[in-house]
C-alpha cells in the first residue's frame, strides 16, 4: 500500500474535517473508518436535524466546556464558528440560528451537513477506505512510523509522516464510537483519563418516574443535591421516562451526577415545578384557591396547580384523600403541598449506558496535548482531534465545534 502524508483515524465530523483540510494544504492522505460509511453518529445528533454547532461568543463556548474549555483558546482562535459555516455554505448548505444561538440546516436534515462535508473531501481527493479497523500504531524513537489496520480479515500496514486520531469516544457505540480505540492510544503510553458517560439520561429509585412516564415539564428548575448540598442546578425542560428523568436540563447535570455516584456519594435531583413563585407567593395563591373551591374535591382543584399525571403521585406522597373538600384541608397538608411542589425530590441509582449517551466525558488527557498545535507530547507527528481529547459540552452546538476546531488545528501541525 502506498505511503502517505498523514493518516486519519476516524471518518466522524472531526476526522472528516482533519482529512479535507490536511488534502487541502497539500498533503496526501488516507482517511481510514472502521464502518461501512463515513459520519454515522452526525447522521443522529440533534434528533436528526444536526446541531452544527452555536453562534454564541468564545466565552460562552468555553463555559459549556469541561472540565477546561480554555484549552480550546488556540484551536478556537485558527478555526471557529464563522469558518465551519463558511465551509458548509460553499459546498451547499443553508444553515438557520434557532434559539439559544443553535445553528441548524435549514433543511432540518443532519445528512445535508454529511453531503457538504463529503463533497469537500471528494473535492480535495481524500483517499478513504472504509471497514478498515486500525489495531496498532507502530513508533519508533517516540515517533509516529506507520498503522496496522484490518480489512476483510488481513492486517494491512502503512507508513505516515504524521496520523491524526479522530476515533471518537464510547457514547452510541452502535455508530462505530465504541471505545476500543483508547486501548491502542494506551499501548504507546498516552493517558487515558476514566472514561464515563455525559449528556445521559439518569435512573432513579422506586416507581415515581415511571407512573410520571411521558410527563414533559417546560419551565421547571432542576437542582442536583450531593450529601445534603445543592451543587447545581438548572432551569428549562424536562422529561419522566419509565425510568427515570431525561430532558436537556437533566442532560446537563449528568455529567456532575455521574462523577459523584462514581464517589459514592448520595445524589438527588429536586424538581421545583413553580419556579416563578417563591414560597410565600405559592402559599398565597394556594390559600387562595382552596377558598374560592371551598366545597369542591381537593383532586378537582389540584387541576389549577398541576399536570394531570401528577396528581396522583401528590396525592400518594402527601397522604392527602382525593375525596376531601378544599374547605377541610389543614394548614399542615396545605404546607406539605406547598413543599412537594417547591422540592419534588427522586434519589438517583446510576445513569444509563453509554447506549443512550450523547457525549463521553474522559478521554486522551489535555496535559499530554500540546493546545497550540493538538499534537501528543508522548509521541511525535501524533495528533488528536475530537471526542477521543477528555473534553466534552453541554447541548447546544458545543461538542461538535470542538471537533473542527480541534480537527483544523491538527491538520495544519500536521501537514
Amino acid at each position: 500500500m502506498n505511503n502517505y502524508d498523514v493518516i486519519v483515524v476516524g471518518a466522524g465530523p472531526a476526522g472528516i474535517i482533519a482529512a479535507g483540510r490536511a488534502a487541502e494544504l497539500g498533503a496526501k492522505v488516507l482517511l481510514l473508518e472502521k464502518k461501512e460509511r463515513a459520519g454515522r453518529k452526525l447522521l443522529i445528533t440533534g434528533k436528526g436535524r444536526c446541531n452544527i454547532t452555536n453562534k454564541s461568543y468564545k466565552s460562552e463556548h468555553f463555559k459549556n466546556i469541561f472540565p477546561d474549555g480554555k484549552f480550546l483558546k488556540h484551536a478556537y482562535s485558527t478555526f471557529f464558528v464563522d469558518d465551519i459555516l463558511q465551509l458548509l455554505e460553499s459546498h451547499g448548505l443553508e444553515t438557520s440560528v434557532e434559539r439559544g444561538s443553535r445553528v441548524f440546516p435549514t433543511s432540518d436534515n443532519a445528512g445535508d451537513v454529511l453531503k457538504a462535508l463529503m463533497s469537500w473531501l471528494s473535492e480535495k481527493k481524500v483517499d478513504i477506505r472504509y471497514k478498515s479497523k486500525v489495531t496498532e500504531i507502530i513508533t519508533e524513537n517516540k515517533a509516529i512510523s506507520a498503522l496496522k489496520f484490518l480489512y476483510n480479515s488481513e492486517i494491512y500496514e502503512v507508513s505516515a509522516k504524521s496520523v491524526i486520531v479522530a476515533a471518537g469516544g464510547n457514547s452510541y457505540p452502535a455508530t462505530g464510537s465504541d471505545g476500543q480505540f483508547y486501548k491502542v492510544i494506551e499501548n504507546i503510553g498516552q493517558k487515558i483519563e476514566k472514561v464515563r458517560p455525559a449528556l445521559v439520561p439518569l435512573n432513579t429509585e422506586g416507581d415515581i418516574a415511571e407512573k410520571l412516564m411521558g410527563l414533559s415539564l417546560k419551565n421547571a428548575n432542576a437542582s442536583l443535591w450531593v450529601g445534603g448540598k445543592k451543587i447545581k442546578e438548572e432551569f428549562g425542560e424536562m422529561l419522566f421516562t419509565h425510568f427515570g428523568l431525561s430532558g436537556p436540563i437533566i442532560l446537563t447535570l449528568s455529567r456532575f451526577v455521574v462523577d459523584e455516584l462514581m464517589k459514592n456519594n448520595k445524589v438527588e435531583i429536586s424538581i421545583d415545578l413553580k419556579p416563578a413563585l417563591d414560597d410565600q407567593k405559592l402559599d398565597n395563591r394556594l390559600v387562595r384557591d382552596l377558598n374560592e373551591n371551598g366545597k369542591k374535591q381537593i383532586a378537582n382543584v389540584f387541576k389549577l396547580w398541576l399536570p394531570a399525571k401528577l396528581i396522583p403521585v401528590f396525592l400518594e406522597l402527601t397522604k392527602i384523600d382525593a375525596s376531601k373538600e378544599c374547605h377541610q384541608i389543614s394548614a399542615k397538608e396545605r404546607k406539605e403541598i406547598r413543599v412537594l411542589m417547591k422540592d419534588f425530590r427522586l434519589n438517583v441509582t446510576g445513569s444509563r449506558s453509554f447506549k443512550e449517551a450523547i457525549i463521553t466525558a474522559g478521554g486522551v488527557s489535555t496535559k499530554e496535548i500540546d493546545s497550540k498545535t493538538m499534537e501528543s507530547k508522548i509521541v511525535k507527528n501524533l495528533f488528536f482531534a475530537g471526542e477521543i481529547i477528555d473534553l466534552d459540552a453541554n447541548t447546544g452546538g458545543y461538542n461538535l465545534q470542538i471537533a473542527y476546531s480541534t480537527a483544523w488545528l491538527a491538520a495544519q501541525s500536521a501537514v
